[in-house]
């Protein structure tokens, strides 16, 4: 209820319709001599009664002139009428031409706020509200800030397979077509498809941003901004990124890990480009400002910072919440928090709004590698970013939060059997609370080059990892024999997180996606339209109509531009070995 109608309905004594009809409150009603008069007589009246003409003509009665008179005054009146019409439509002419187009435009002004919880399945809500609920002593009924905001399901196979990766997932909600794995911004014959960020820059005139924890090169940000046929090529996501191709830049704000991929590979400790380019200056050449650090981050002043803005804050992915230091690495909520208020202060007095993306990309990331820890902690921290999210949308209602994933990841149950026997029907939140370090960080950690002899691993095992890092006061020699003497970083991560799962009663399946549909939620204007269970490329729909946009006339534009990388693509092994143990994402390795 708008301030003007709340204070008009204070102003009110009595509501018209809540009078009575023989109440004399709030109604219009004539005197008892009124009523006597000729004054109440109508004019169609008069001429069925030639006596009451004779009156109304000698005497005056009838309002008080001659009937001619009267006759006389009525028309003047319709010529005073004519020409008040003309002079208001004059006027209303002008006032649409000046201003009224502009008051029409703002009224139609709107913000989309896309969120995407890569990896992020039903059961993994379950176990985190859990989680939440038993170790903060939070009443039964307890709800997340996604639980109140549940409206369906969207279903997640890709156009080659049941089972889609995020390359397919995010090119679905981008382009709202289904594509095969590993698709970015292409369609199932590798053409470039028009994505609807590029649509909201061009067609709309609207503001723009990609927010992520991943590298901003990696697929789902990539499938925003970046046409290329297979998502290993984040070189030429990077190119794309800052505008090197036909439409130029089209994203004004990109926060997220991944500054290896704009450097040139010359400088060999910080560089996972293959081959000399250096985006970042080429960036600044096109107006970008670059933010290389958290203090960079932090003197970034929202209400006047210029667009566009490129913020890559890690080398490659950003690090777990549960690894996070606050000084060195922003979290996914204040990264959405500053970009939408970047967004809006960009957009204040213009007649187009902002499409923001923002992705909790590293849920995946924990669930790839059945850390169950790490997982919970990353789900946690996108709830932040979703409060942030839904208090912005309810201080701008011209705004609509979606937020959905685009697969599951790890097959993960809230159950696990342990032997043989008949299941207990428990599982233990409590198991996860003390640890302090992901399977990844740890991982990285044993089988740094810092760490000596066996004998002096096997010490830290035994003193630092389980009863520090993990949390476990209890573990057996043979556990602690095992972590020490395994030199493979996948086997070692499998040791980890059977570690940790066992003890919390939580299963995994794969350590891939599985088909499983996801949790579809939604805020704001028009967030009911989303109710029900809808395919993926519905999500693409839904924003196409609340835009307006127009994604053919997009992919025309861009249907002859690179969707190759002219030098090799980094292939992506199985269960992330570069992502998890690249030297560039552990910089603070000791």
């Amino acid at each position: 209820m708008s301030p003007y109608y709340e204070k008009t309905m204070a102003q009110a004594e009595v509501p018209y319709a809540a009078v009575p009809r023989s109440s004399t409150e709030g109604r219009v009603r004539f005197s008892d001599e009124q009523h006597g008069s000729d004054a109440d007589v109508e004019d169609n009246e008069l001429f069925e009664h030639p006596e009451a003409l004779e009156v109304a003509d000698n005497d005056t009665l009838y309002y008080g002139m001659t009937l001619g008179a009267r006759r006389a005054r009525k028309g003047r009146g319709f010529w005073v009428t004519v020409v008040s019409l003309v002079v208001v439509s004059v006027v209303g002419i002008f006032w649409l031409y000046f201003d009224g187009i502009n008051w029409l435009q703002r009224s139609k002004k709107r913000n989309v706020i896309l969120m995407i919880s890569d990896g992020f399945g039903p059961a993994s809500e379950t176990m985190a509200r859990n989680f939440v609920q038993q170790t903060r002593g939070l009443p039964v009924g307890f709800q997340s800030v996604l639980d109140e905001i549940l409206v369906g399901a969207s279903r997640t196979r890709s156009s080659d397979s049941l089972v889609t990766d995020s390359a397919a997932g995010a090119t679905a909600f981008s382009c709202r077509m289904k594509s095969y794995n590993g698709a970015i911004g292409v369609d199932a014959r590798r053409a470039p498809c028009g994505t609807v960020l590029e649509a909201a820059k061009l067609q709309r005139n609207m503001a723009t941003g990609l927010v992520a924890t991943s590298r901003i090169t990696h697929a789902t940000p990539g499938a925003f901004a970046a046409h290329v046929v297979h998502r290993d090529m984040e070189d030429l996501i990077a190119e794309y990124e800052v505008g090197n191709y036909s439409l130029g830049p089209v994203v004004d704000l990109l926060f997220g890990g991944g500054r290896c991929h704009f450097e040139p590979s010359t400088r060999a400790n910080h560089s996972c480009r293959m081959d000399a380019r250096d985006l970042l200056g080429e960036a600044r050449g096109r107006g970008f400002r670059t933010l290389l650090s958290r203090k960079d981050f932090d003197a970034l002043d929202a209400h006047s910072a210029a667009l566009p803005l490129l913020g890559t804050f890690a080398p490659s992915h950003m690090d777990y919440e549960i690894d996070r230091d606050p000084h060195e690495q922003p979290s996914l909520a204040e990264m959405a928090e500053k970009a939408l208020g970047i967004l809006t202060a960009a957009t204040k007095s213009a007649n187009a709004g902002f499409f923001l993306m923002v992705e909790g990309s590293r849920i995946d990331m924990a669930a790839h590698t059945n850390d169950p820890a790490a997982h919970v902690r990353e789900i946690i921290a996108y709830w932040d970013a979703i409060a942030v999210a839904r208090a912005y949308v309810d201080a701008h209602p011209d705004t609509v939060l979606i937020s959905v994933s685009d697969h599951e990841t790890g097959g993960f149950s809230v159950a696990k059997q342990l032997g043989p026997e008949y299941p207990e029907y428990l599982w233990n939140p409590f198991a996860l609370e003390p640890v302090k370090h992901s399977i990844e960080y740890i991982s990285a950690q044993l089988l740094g080059p810092a760490v000596g002899d066996s004998a002096e691993r096997y010490r830290l095992v035994r003193d630092t990892v389980f009863p520090e890092w993990l949390g476990i006061a209890n573990a057996t020699h043979e556990e602690i024999l095992d972590v020490a003497q395994e030199s493979d970083s996948v086997r070692l991560r499998q040791r980890l997180s059977t570690i940790t799962s066992d003890r919390a009663q939580l299963g995994w399946a794969t350590h891939g996606h599985s088909a499983v549909d996801v949790n579809l939620y939604a805020y704001g204007k028009d967030a009911h339209l989303l109710r029900g269970n809808h395919e993926n490329t519905d999500i693409g729909d839904f924003i196409v109509q609340t835009l307006g946009l127009d994604l053919d006339q997009v992919s025309t534009l861009i249907k002859n531009d690179r969707v190759v990388q002219n030098t090799p693509a980094v292939k992506q092994e199985w269960l992330g070995r570069r992502d998890l143990d690249a030297p560039e994402h552990h910089p603070h390795m000791h």
